[in-house]
């Protein structure tokens, strides 16, 4: 049997495929590709009929530190670190080549460029605090993404939330990030190194906001920081983004709880100034009819929604 790694050809699934687990016998029936990189490919398969997610790879050390990686999600009692490890094998084709897989559960939704352009710029502010608390978690647990870039991201529903989807680039904190893409990638623009640590995650999350404001990218010139510096300036239009992008490419912020931090007190700040402009403007009789209103216009902003979650949960 040929088993080696550099002799093995890249392998391509077609729809209908069935991919039969060598060892625990399951059967995945092949939808369609839903994404390739260097490491390997994903598929949207069918088991049982539920909708799952396959990766396979002729790579098996890969295989296995992605797994391993899902595996330490898991463990992270009462919180959902990306997608549910499901299944891992190895499918050995009709020419004695054998690739390992692994399954795990398949996050609908769709792209981040989709979702804003359907529901606006201001949906940014709340998704990152979620996606912040996630990455706080994440850290903690001893590991950084890495390769955090917009396509590993999708944004899901009921509540919307930005999840990840693909684990390839995680890497434990204080070794070399082993994947990585030049516009999400501190060292490329030269703000620091490639050191897994969780200012390289912060930095790609800013990079992230900005490939939603220039979906198509830019180059980084021969002033790599004022360009990004001027392409910030030029394009957040969304308070308070433009303060916390440039905090973020530069390395103020040091870890993930502060980007929530920052937008949470961001709008209390502005919750309080409006209060106030309120009781100035109004006699106290009349103040105090027209308050309820405005409080519940405040809660149907953006603003208002931060302010609810720092009452309701910190």
């Amino acid at each position: 049997m040929i088993t080696q790694t550099s002799k093995k050809p890249d392998i391509l699934l077609k729809k209908g495929q069935i991919i039969a687990g060598k060892w625990h016998h399951r059967n995945y029936q092949v939808v369609k590709e839903l994404g390739h990189g260097a490491i390997g490919s994903v598929y949207l398969c069918v088991y049982a009929n539920r909708q799952v997610a396959l990766k396979m790879s002729k790579q098996s050390t890969s295989i296995s530190s992605e797994v391993n990686v899902l595996k330490a999600f898991q463990s992270v009692q009462g919180y959902h670190l990306g997608p549910s490890l499901i299944d891992v094998d190895d499918y050995e084709t009709s020419d004695g080549y054998q690739y390992s897989f692994y399954v795990m559960e398949y996050i609908s939704g769709e792209t981040l460029h989709d979702f804003i352009r359907r529901n606006g710029h201001e949906w940014l502010v709340s998704l990152l605090i979620s996606f912040a608390k996630d990455l706080q978690v994440l850290h903690n647990e001893g590991y950084v993404f890495g390769d955090l870039k917009i396509e590993n991201l999708i944004v899901t529903r009921k509540p919307a939330r930005l999840r990840w989807v693909d684990v390839g680039g995680t890497t434990l904190r204080g070794r070399a990030i082993k994947e990585y893409t030049e516009f999400y990638d501190r060292a490329y623009w030269q703000y620091g190194s490639r050191k897994a640590e969780p200012g390289y995650d912060l930095f790609a999350l800013a990079m992230i906001i900005l490939r939603v404001y220039y979906p198509n990218g830019f180059t980084r010139g021969s002033n790599p920081k004022k360009t990004l510096q001027t392409k910030i300036n030029q394009a957040i239009d969304i308070a308070p983004l433009k303060p916390l992008l440039l905090m973020l490419i530069d390395g103020s912020i040091k870890d993930a709880n502060q980007v929530k931090d920052f937008i949470l007190t961001y709008f209390v700040q502005q919750k309080d100034k409006m209060d106030r402009r309120v009781l100035l403007a109004k006699p106290k009789k009349q103040h105090e009819g027209y308050y309820p209103f405005i409080e519940i216009g405040s809660i149907l902003t953006i603003g208002g929604v931060c302010y609810l979650y720092v009452t309701l949960f910190m």
